[in-house]
Protein backbone atom coordinates (compact mmCIF):
# COMPACT_ATOMS: atom_id res chain seq x y z
CA UNK A 1 0.00 0.00 0.00
CA UNK A 2 1.46 3.30 -1.05
CA UNK A 3 1.22 6.84 1.12
CA UNK A 4 -1.76 8.08 -1.18
CA UNK A 5 -3.72 4.72 -0.69
CA UNK A 6 -3.46 5.63 2.96
CA UNK A 7 -3.79 9.03 2.66
CA UNK A 8 -7.16 8.31 1.25
CA UNK A 9 -7.84 5.43 3.86
CA UNK A 10 -7.08 8.07 6.46
CA UNK A 11 -7.30 11.29 7.44
CA UNK A 12 -7.08 13.58 10.97
CA UNK A 13 -10.64 14.98 10.11
CA UNK A 14 -12.27 11.57 10.38
CA UNK A 15 -12.41 12.05 13.97
CA UNK A 16 -15.04 14.71 13.70
CA UNK A 17 -16.31 14.49 10.06
CA UNK A 18 -16.62 10.99 9.00
CA UNK A 19 -19.93 9.16 9.55
CA UNK A 20 -19.91 5.81 8.75
CA UNK A 21 -16.88 3.83 9.93
CA UNK A 22 -14.15 3.31 12.15
CA UNK A 23 -12.20 6.36 14.20
CA UNK A 24 -9.30 7.57 16.13
CA UNK A 25 -9.52 9.72 19.09
CA UNK A 26 -9.17 10.91 22.37
CA UNK A 27 -11.86 11.18 25.09
CA UNK A 28 -11.77 15.01 25.24
CA UNK A 29 -12.23 14.64 21.07
CA UNK A 30 -15.27 13.01 21.24
CA UNK A 31 -16.72 15.46 23.58
CA UNK A 32 -15.70 18.19 20.37
CA UNK A 33 -17.74 15.27 18.09
CA UNK A 34 -20.71 14.55 20.61
CA UNK A 35 -22.60 18.19 19.86
CA UNK A 36 -21.87 17.38 15.98
CA UNK A 37 -23.51 13.61 16.12
CA UNK A 38 -26.49 15.39 18.21
CA UNK A 39 -26.80 17.85 15.49
CA UNK A 40 -26.86 15.95 12.82
CA UNK A 41 -29.01 13.04 14.39
CA UNK A 42 -31.63 15.90 14.74
CA UNK A 43 -31.48 17.16 10.97
CA UNK A 44 -32.29 13.21 10.36
CA UNK A 45 -35.04 13.79 12.08
CA UNK A 46 -36.36 17.08 11.01
CA UNK A 47 -35.11 19.12 13.28
CA UNK A 48 -34.07 22.74 13.22
CA UNK A 49 -31.98 22.85 16.01
CA UNK A 50 -28.58 24.75 17.19
CA UNK A 51 -26.07 23.56 20.00
CA UNK A 52 -24.41 25.16 22.92
CA UNK A 53 -21.00 24.69 24.65
CA UNK A 54 -20.03 26.17 27.86
CA UNK A 55 -17.63 25.44 30.93
CA UNK A 56 -14.34 26.02 32.39
CA UNK A 57 -11.44 23.84 32.41
CA UNK A 58 -10.03 21.51 34.59
CA UNK A 59 -8.80 17.92 34.66
CA UNK A 60 -8.96 15.61 33.44
CA UNK A 61 -11.55 18.33 31.11
CA UNK A 62 -8.65 20.50 31.09
CA UNK A 63 -7.90 20.44 27.14
CA UNK A 64 -11.33 20.33 26.02
CA UNK A 65 -11.62 24.25 25.41
CA UNK A 66 -8.45 25.05 23.40
CA UNK A 67 -10.00 21.50 20.98
CA UNK A 68 -13.32 23.27 20.95
CA UNK A 69 -11.58 26.80 19.67
CA UNK A 70 -9.71 24.65 17.48
CA UNK A 71 -12.77 23.70 15.69
CA UNK A 72 -14.99 26.82 15.63
CA UNK A 73 -15.29 27.24 12.07
CA UNK A 74 -16.65 23.32 12.08
CA UNK A 75 -19.13 23.96 15.02
CA UNK A 76 -20.37 27.36 13.17
CA UNK A 77 -21.01 25.04 10.18
CA UNK A 78 -23.24 22.99 12.59
CA UNK A 79 -24.77 25.85 14.24
CA UNK A 80 -23.16 25.27 17.47
CA UNK A 81 -21.53 28.14 19.57
CA UNK A 82 -18.73 27.58 21.70
CA UNK A 83 -18.79 30.17 25.25
CA UNK A 84 -16.61 29.13 27.51
CA UNK A 85 -17.27 30.53 30.99
CA UNK A 86 -16.03 33.03 33.55
CA UNK A 87 -16.53 30.18 35.99
CA UNK A 88 -18.52 26.67 36.16
CA UNK A 89 -21.66 28.13 37.51
CA UNK A 90 -21.63 31.04 35.51
CA UNK A 91 -21.11 29.06 31.97
CA UNK A 92 -24.67 26.89 33.46
CA UNK A 93 -26.22 29.66 33.96
CA UNK A 94 -26.12 30.54 30.48
CA UNK A 95 -26.75 26.56 29.71
CA UNK A 96 -29.54 26.98 31.55
CA UNK A 97 -30.93 30.41 29.49
CA UNK A 98 -30.85 28.16 25.92
CA UNK A 99 -33.83 25.65 27.57
CA UNK A 100 -35.78 29.13 27.62
CA UNK A 101 -35.88 29.35 23.98
CA UNK A 102 -39.49 27.83 23.80
CA UNK A 103 -41.17 30.24 25.77
CA UNK A 104 -40.54 33.02 22.97
CA UNK A 105 -42.32 33.06 19.62
CA UNK A 106 -40.68 34.14 16.93
CA UNK A 107 -37.11 31.10 18.08
CA UNK A 108 -35.31 30.55 15.31
CA UNK A 109 -34.29 26.88 16.09
CA UNK A 110 -36.80 24.04 17.16
CA UNK A 111 -34.35 24.28 20.30
CA UNK A 112 -30.78 24.34 21.28
CA UNK A 113 -29.19 21.16 22.99
CA UNK A 114 -26.60 22.14 25.43
CA UNK A 115 -23.08 20.45 26.74
CA UNK A 116 -21.68 22.23 30.29
CA UNK A 117 -18.39 21.01 31.32
CA UNK A 118 -16.07 21.30 34.62
CA UNK A 119 -13.92 18.90 37.10
CA UNK A 120 -15.39 17.55 40.22
CA UNK A 121 -15.27 21.20 41.69
CA UNK A 122 -17.15 22.72 39.71
CA UNK A 123 -19.99 19.98 40.21
CA UNK A 124 -19.78 21.68 43.40
CA UNK A 125 -19.80 25.26 43.05
CA UNK A 126 -22.29 24.75 40.05
CA UNK A 127 -24.86 22.76 42.19
CA UNK A 128 -27.56 25.87 42.60
CA UNK A 129 -27.19 26.68 38.87
CA UNK A 130 -27.97 23.07 38.40
CA UNK A 131 -31.11 22.61 40.73
CA UNK A 132 -32.66 26.02 39.02
CA UNK A 133 -32.15 24.62 35.60
CA UNK A 134 -33.41 20.99 36.77
CA UNK A 135 -36.76 22.39 38.23
CA UNK A 136 -37.83 24.65 35.31
CA UNK A 137 -37.00 21.60 33.53
CA UNK A 138 -35.39 21.55 29.90
CA UNK A 139 -36.73 22.04 26.43
CA UNK A 140 -38.75 19.13 24.64
CA UNK A 141 -36.22 19.49 21.60
CA UNK A 142 -33.52 20.79 23.47
CA UNK A 143 -31.78 19.23 26.21
CA UNK A 144 -29.05 19.44 29.04
CA UNK A 145 -25.91 17.40 29.32
CA UNK A 146 -23.64 17.99 32.23
CA UNK A 147 -19.86 16.67 31.48
CA UNK A 148 -18.42 16.32 35.01
CA UNK A 149 -14.80 15.25 35.56
CA UNK A 150 -13.46 13.08 37.80
CA UNK A 151 -9.94 13.20 39.43
CA UNK A 152 -10.01 10.27 41.49
CA UNK A 153 -6.17 10.21 42.61
CA UNK A 154 -5.90 14.19 42.82
CA UNK A 155 -3.59 14.14 39.86
CA UNK A 156 -4.28 17.37 38.91
CA UNK A 157 -6.38 18.91 41.93
CA UNK A 158 -5.91 19.48 45.74
CA UNK A 159 -8.87 16.70 46.90
CA UNK A 160 -10.34 13.62 45.21
CA UNK A 161 -13.63 13.69 44.25
CA UNK A 162 -16.66 11.53 43.60
CA UNK A 163 -19.59 13.55 41.79
CA UNK A 164 -22.42 10.70 42.13
CA UNK A 165 -23.92 11.90 44.94
CA UNK A 166 -23.72 15.70 43.85
CA UNK A 167 -26.18 14.13 41.07
CA UNK A 168 -28.39 12.38 43.15
CA UNK A 169 -28.94 15.60 45.78
CA UNK A 170 -29.93 17.74 42.18
CA UNK A 171 -32.05 14.29 40.77
CA UNK A 172 -30.09 14.59 37.28
CA UNK A 173 -30.00 11.48 35.93
CA UNK A 174 -26.21 10.12 35.59
CA UNK A 175 -24.26 8.22 33.23
CA UNK A 176 -21.14 7.16 33.46
CA UNK A 177 -18.57 6.56 30.47
CA UNK A 178 -15.86 3.77 30.41
CA UNK A 179 -14.48 4.70 27.28
CA UNK A 180 -14.11 6.77 24.22
CA UNK A 181 -17.24 4.81 22.62
CA UNK A 182 -19.29 5.38 25.57
CA UNK A 183 -18.79 9.28 25.76
CA UNK A 184 -20.46 9.32 21.90
CA UNK A 185 -23.38 6.84 23.47
CA UNK A 186 -24.19 7.78 26.44
CA UNK A 187 -23.59 11.54 25.60
CA UNK A 188 -26.50 11.19 23.20
CA UNK A 189 -28.67 9.18 25.29
CA UNK A 190 -28.44 11.73 28.00
CA UNK A 191 -29.15 14.78 25.68
CA UNK A 192 -32.25 12.48 24.35
CA UNK A 193 -33.04 11.57 28.08
CA UNK A 194 -33.27 15.46 28.80
CA UNK A 195 -35.42 16.02 26.42
CA UNK A 196 -37.84 13.31 26.87
CA UNK A 197 -38.24 13.60 30.76
CA UNK A 198 -37.55 16.82 31.49
CA UNK A 199 -34.38 16.63 33.33
CA UNK A 200 -30.93 17.52 32.90
CA UNK A 201 -28.56 14.97 32.38
CA UNK A 202 -25.34 14.09 33.59
CA UNK A 203 -22.55 12.36 32.15
CA UNK A 204 -19.00 11.25 34.30
CA UNK A 205 -15.94 11.26 32.87
CA UNK A 206 -12.46 10.27 34.32
CA UNK A 207 -9.04 11.09 33.56
CA UNK A 208 -8.18 6.90 32.30
CA UNK A 209 -11.08 8.13 29.85
CA UNK A 210 -10.11 11.75 28.82
CA UNK A 211 -6.40 10.82 28.33
CA UNK A 212 -7.42 7.91 26.68
CA UNK A 213 -6.50 7.46 22.72
CA UNK A 214 -8.29 4.73 20.53
CA UNK A 215 -11.09 3.65 17.87
CA UNK A 216 -14.92 4.13 17.69
CA UNK A 217 -17.14 2.70 15.40
CA UNK A 218 -19.61 5.75 14.20
CA UNK A 219 -22.91 5.41 12.12
CA UNK A 220 -26.02 7.01 11.05
CA UNK A 221 -27.55 3.58 12.62
CA UNK A 222 -25.49 3.00 15.57
CA UNK A 223 -27.62 4.10 18.15
CA UNK A 224 -31.48 3.39 17.84
CA UNK A 225 -33.02 5.58 20.48
CA UNK A 226 -36.20 4.83 21.31
CA UNK A 227 -38.61 7.33 22.83
CA UNK A 228 -41.99 5.29 23.63
CA UNK A 229 -45.18 7.23 25.40
CA UNK A 230 -44.64 6.84 28.92
CA UNK A 231 -47.85 6.70 30.79
CA UNK A 232 -49.20 7.94 34.55
CA UNK A 233 -52.58 6.89 35.39
CA UNK A 234 -53.30 5.43 31.73
CA UNK A 235 -52.71 8.98 30.34
CA UNK A 236 -49.43 10.22 28.31
CA UNK A 237 -47.01 11.85 29.95
CA UNK A 238 -45.01 14.78 29.03
CA UNK A 239 -42.87 17.09 31.15
CA UNK A 240 -43.64 20.42 32.27
CA UNK A 241 -40.91 23.75 32.23
CA UNK A 242 -41.57 26.56 33.83
CA UNK A 243 -39.64 29.43 34.57
CA UNK A 244 -42.05 30.27 37.63
CA UNK A 245 -39.29 29.09 40.33
CA UNK A 246 -41.51 30.24 43.48
CA UNK A 247 -43.92 28.96 45.66
CA UNK A 248 -46.33 27.27 44.93
CA UNK A 249 -44.92 26.48 41.34
CA UNK A 250 -41.87 25.44 42.75
CA UNK A 251 -43.29 23.15 45.07
CA UNK A 252 -45.45 21.70 42.05
CA UNK A 253 -42.17 20.46 40.25
CA UNK A 254 -40.82 19.44 42.90
CA UNK A 255 -43.53 16.77 42.90
CA UNK A 256 -43.06 16.03 39.07
CA UNK A 257 -39.35 15.63 39.45
CA UNK A 258 -39.78 13.03 42.24
CA UNK A 259 -42.44 11.01 41.19
CA UNK A 260 -42.60 11.79 37.33
CA UNK A 261 -39.70 12.90 35.77
CA UNK A 262 -37.13 10.15 37.53
CA UNK A 263 -39.97 7.64 36.79
CA UNK A 264 -40.02 8.20 33.21
CA UNK A 265 -36.15 8.40 33.28
CA UNK A 266 -35.88 4.78 34.80
CA UNK A 267 -38.80 3.82 31.76
CA UNK A 268 -36.22 5.49 28.92
CA UNK A 269 -33.32 3.90 30.51
CA UNK A 270 -35.17 0.11 30.31
CA UNK A 271 -36.83 0.77 27.08
CA UNK A 272 -33.11 1.47 25.09
CA UNK A 273 -31.65 -1.25 27.19
CA UNK A 274 -28.56 1.40 28.70
CA UNK A 275 -27.98 -1.08 31.68
CA UNK A 276 -27.21 -4.64 30.43
CA UNK A 277 -27.21 -8.15 32.17
CA UNK A 278 -24.56 -10.52 31.28
CA UNK A 279 -24.09 -14.50 31.46
CA UNK A 280 -27.84 -15.04 32.88
CA UNK A 281 -28.26 -18.55 33.55
CA UNK A 282 -31.36 -20.27 36.21
CA UNK A 283 -28.52 -21.56 38.12
CA UNK A 284 -26.69 -18.48 39.00
CA UNK A 285 -26.01 -17.57 42.87
CA UNK A 286 -23.52 -14.70 42.60
CA UNK A 287 -24.45 -11.79 40.80
CA UNK A 288 -21.80 -8.66 40.39
CA UNK A 289 -22.79 -4.84 39.66
CA UNK A 290 -20.51 -2.55 38.00
CA UNK A 291 -19.93 0.58 35.93
CA UNK A 292 -17.72 2.81 33.85
CA UNK A 293 -13.97 2.52 34.17
CA UNK A 294 -14.23 -0.42 36.96
CA UNK A 295 -16.53 -2.70 34.70
CA UNK A 296 -13.38 -3.05 32.30
CA UNK A 297 -10.98 -3.28 35.13
CA UNK A 298 -13.17 -6.12 36.33
CA UNK A 299 -13.21 -7.32 32.30
CA UNK A 300 -9.28 -7.58 32.67
CA UNK A 301 -9.27 -9.12 36.08
CA UNK A 302 -11.26 -12.08 34.73
CA UNK A 303 -8.52 -12.21 31.78
CA UNK A 304 -5.66 -12.02 34.21
CA UNK A 305 -7.09 -14.92 35.67
CA UNK A 306 -8.13 -17.09 32.74
CA UNK A 307 -11.54 -16.91 33.37
CA UNK A 308 -14.13 -16.83 30.58
CA UNK A 309 -17.71 -16.36 29.69
CA UNK A 310 -17.72 -19.85 30.04
CA UNK A 311 -16.55 -20.09 32.83
CA UNK A 312 -18.62 -17.57 35.02
CA UNK A 313 -21.36 -19.58 33.63
CA UNK A 314 -20.40 -22.78 34.96
CA UNK A 315 -19.46 -21.33 38.14
CA UNK A 316 -23.11 -19.41 38.27
CA UNK A 317 -21.89 -15.81 38.52
CA UNK A 318 -24.62 -13.25 36.54
CA UNK A 319 -22.91 -9.86 35.63
CA UNK A 320 -24.79 -6.59 35.23
CA UNK A 321 -23.23 -3.37 33.55
CA UNK A 322 -24.85 -0.27 34.60
CA UNK A 323 -24.41 2.42 31.99
CA UNK A 324 -26.95 4.83 34.09
CA UNK A 325 -26.26 4.73 37.69
CA UNK A 326 -28.83 7.05 38.63
CA UNK A 327 -31.72 6.66 39.17
CA UNK A 328 -31.75 2.67 38.63
CA UNK A 329 -34.44 1.01 37.44
CA UNK A 330 -36.55 -1.28 40.19
CA UNK A 331 -37.91 -3.52 37.85
CA UNK A 332 -34.08 -4.31 36.02
CA UNK A 333 -32.30 -4.55 39.08
CA UNK A 334 -35.05 -7.36 40.58
CA UNK A 335 -34.65 -9.47 37.60
CA UNK A 336 -31.30 -9.06 37.96
CA UNK A 337 -31.51 -10.60 41.47
CA UNK A 338 -34.05 -13.11 41.05
CA UNK A 339 -32.09 -16.43 42.01
CA UNK A 340 -29.55 -15.18 43.33
CA UNK A 341 -28.08 -15.60 46.89
CA UNK A 342 -25.67 -12.87 46.80
CA UNK A 343 -24.78 -9.46 44.56
CA UNK A 344 -20.88 -8.00 45.00
CA UNK A 345 -20.47 -4.32 43.59
CA UNK A 346 -17.47 -3.05 42.65
CA UNK A 347 -17.54 0.57 42.05
CA UNK A 348 -14.98 3.12 43.37
CA UNK A 349 -15.19 5.84 46.34
CA UNK A 350 -18.08 5.22 48.64
CA UNK A 351 -20.81 3.13 48.65
CA UNK A 352 -23.50 4.73 45.77
CA UNK A 353 -24.88 2.29 43.12
CA UNK A 354 -24.73 -0.64 46.51
CA UNK A 355 -27.05 1.78 48.31
CA UNK A 356 -29.90 1.94 46.06
CA UNK A 357 -29.83 -1.79 45.08
CA UNK A 358 -30.29 -2.30 48.82
CA UNK A 359 -33.41 -0.03 49.04
CA UNK A 360 -34.36 -1.64 46.11
CA UNK A 361 -34.72 -5.28 47.15
CA UNK A 362 -35.54 -4.83 50.53
CA UNK A 363 -38.77 -5.11 50.99
CA UNK A 364 -38.02 -8.24 48.44
CA UNK A 365 -40.04 -11.79 50.58
CA UNK A 366 -36.61 -13.48 49.01
CA UNK A 367 -33.78 -11.39 48.74
CA UNK A 368 -29.46 -11.91 48.24
CA UNK A 369 -26.86 -10.67 50.54
CA UNK A 370 -25.45 -7.16 49.03
CA UNK A 371 -22.33 -6.62 49.76
CA UNK A 372 -19.76 -4.22 48.03
CA UNK A 373 -17.71 -1.53 50.93
CA UNK A 374 -17.86 -4.45 52.93
CA UNK A 375 -18.56 -8.13 52.94
CA UNK A 376 -21.29 -10.31 55.21
CA UNK A 377 -18.89 -10.03 58.15
CA UNK A 378 -18.53 -6.33 57.58
CA UNK A 379 -15.06 -6.69 56.96
CA UNK A 380 -13.75 -4.10 54.49
CA UNK A 381 -13.62 -5.05 50.99
CA UNK A 382 -14.19 -2.60 47.61
CA UNK A 383 -11.61 -0.26 48.74
CA UNK A 384 -13.22 3.20 49.34
CA UNK A 385 -11.09 5.22 48.73
CA UNK A 386 -8.16 6.22 45.42
CA UNK A 387 -8.68 4.08 42.56
CA UNK A 388 -9.88 0.36 41.57
CA UNK A 389 -7.43 -1.48 39.06
CA UNK A 390 -7.24 -5.06 37.57
CA UNK A 391 -4.83 -6.02 40.53
CA UNK A 392 -6.78 -4.75 43.36
CA UNK A 393 -10.29 -6.72 41.92
CA UNK A 394 -8.37 -9.84 41.55
CA UNK A 395 -7.52 -9.91 44.95
CA UNK A 396 -11.62 -8.95 45.75
CA UNK A 397 -11.93 -12.21 43.72
CA UNK A 398 -9.70 -14.08 45.51
CA UNK A 399 -11.81 -13.58 48.98
CA UNK A 400 -15.44 -13.51 47.79
CA UNK A 401 -15.48 -16.64 45.23
CA UNK A 402 -15.36 -19.99 45.59
CA UNK A 403 -13.85 -20.92 42.55
CA UNK A 404 -10.01 -21.15 42.99
CA UNK A 405 -7.82 -22.01 40.34
CA UNK A 406 -3.82 -22.34 40.47
CA UNK A 407 -3.76 -18.62 38.16
CA UNK A 408 -5.47 -16.78 40.85
CA UNK A 409 -2.52 -17.80 42.87
CA UNK A 410 0.13 -17.35 40.60
CA UNK A 411 -1.59 -14.05 39.73
CA UNK A 412 -1.85 -12.73 43.23
CA UNK A 413 2.08 -13.80 43.68
CA UNK A 414 3.11 -11.85 40.40
CA UNK A 415 0.84 -8.59 41.99
CA UNK A 416 2.63 -9.09 45.45
CA UNK A 417 6.31 -9.57 44.03
CA UNK A 418 5.37 -6.59 41.47
CA UNK A 419 4.41 -3.95 44.26
CA UNK A 420 7.18 -4.81 46.88
CA UNK A 421 9.96 -4.38 44.00
CA UNK A 422 8.04 -0.91 43.08
CA UNK A 423 8.10 0.17 46.98
CA UNK A 424 11.80 -0.99 46.95
CA UNK A 425 13.20 0.83 44.46
CA UNK A 426 11.33 4.30 44.50
CA UNK A 427 12.80 7.45 44.17
CA UNK A 428 10.85 10.14 46.38
CA UNK A 429 10.59 12.93 43.99
CA UNK A 430 9.46 16.71 45.34
CA UNK A 431 7.58 18.41 42.93
CA UNK A 432 9.15 21.63 41.94
CA UNK A 433 8.69 24.51 39.18
CA UNK A 434 9.45 23.64 35.50
CA UNK A 435 12.81 25.22 34.60
CA UNK A 436 12.39 29.06 33.72
CA UNK A 437 8.77 29.62 35.55
CA UNK A 438 7.80 33.02 36.79
CA UNK A 439 6.76 31.09 39.89
CA UNK A 440 9.52 29.97 41.13
CA UNK A 441 10.36 34.12 41.92
CA UNK A 442 7.27 35.68 42.62
CA UNK A 443 6.30 32.86 45.40
CA UNK A 444 9.44 33.86 47.72
CA UNK A 445 8.11 35.53 50.26
CA UNK A 446 9.31 38.73 51.94
CA UNK A 447 11.62 37.62 54.73
CA UNK A 448 8.91 38.18 57.87
CA UNK A 449 5.69 37.52 56.11
CA UNK A 450 3.83 34.51 55.40
CA UNK A 451 1.65 33.98 51.87
CA UNK A 452 -1.46 31.37 51.49
CA UNK A 453 -1.20 28.86 48.90
CA UNK A 454 -3.97 28.83 45.87
CA UNK A 455 -4.95 26.82 43.11
CA UNK A 456 -2.33 26.85 39.90
CA UNK A 457 1.31 25.75 39.82
CA UNK A 458 2.01 28.27 42.35
CA UNK A 459 0.94 25.89 44.70
CA UNK A 460 3.65 23.85 44.82
CA UNK A 461 5.85 26.24 46.91
CA UNK A 462 3.86 24.80 50.03
CA UNK A 463 6.49 22.08 49.47
CA UNK A 464 9.12 24.13 49.68
CA UNK A 465 10.50 26.37 52.85
CA UNK A 466 8.82 29.63 51.25
CA UNK A 467 6.67 30.90 54.36
CA UNK A 468 3.48 29.62 52.21
CA UNK A 469 0.61 28.32 54.99
CA UNK A 470 -2.21 26.03 53.55
CA UNK A 471 -4.44 26.17 50.39
CA UNK A 472 -7.84 27.16 49.44
CA UNK A 473 -11.02 26.25 47.22
CA UNK A 474 -10.34 28.18 43.95
CA UNK A 475 -11.43 31.56 44.22
CA UNK A 476 -10.66 32.02 48.20
CA UNK A 477 -6.92 32.47 48.15
CA UNK A 478 -6.28 35.20 50.42
CA UNK A 479 -10.04 35.56 52.89
CA UNK A 480 -8.61 32.94 55.00
CA UNK A 481 -7.01 35.67 56.92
Amino acid sequence: MNAQSINNLFKLEDKYTLQEGQIILSGLQALVRLPLDQGAADKRNNLTTAGFISGYRGSPLGGLDTLLHNQKHLLDEHDIRFMPGINEDLAATAVYGTQMADFFPDAKYDGVFSMWYGKGPGVDRSCDVFRHGNFAGSSRKGGVLAVAGDDGLSKSSTLPSAIEAAFYYLWMPLFHAGNVQEILDYGRYGIELSRYCGLWSALKVTTNVCDSFCTAEVSVERLNILKPDFEINNEVWTPSQNILLLPPYSLELEHEIIYERLEAAKYFAEQNKINQIFSHGDRDKIGIVSTGTSWYCMMEAFASIGIGEKDLAEAGIRLMKLGMVYPLPDNQIKEFSKGLERILVIEEKRSFIELFIREILYNETVRPVVIGKNDESGDRLVPADGELDADLIVKIFARVFQFKNDKISERIKQIDEAQSIVLEKSIVRQPYFCSGCPHNKSTQVVEGSIAGGGIGCHALAIYMERSNFGITHMGGEGVQW
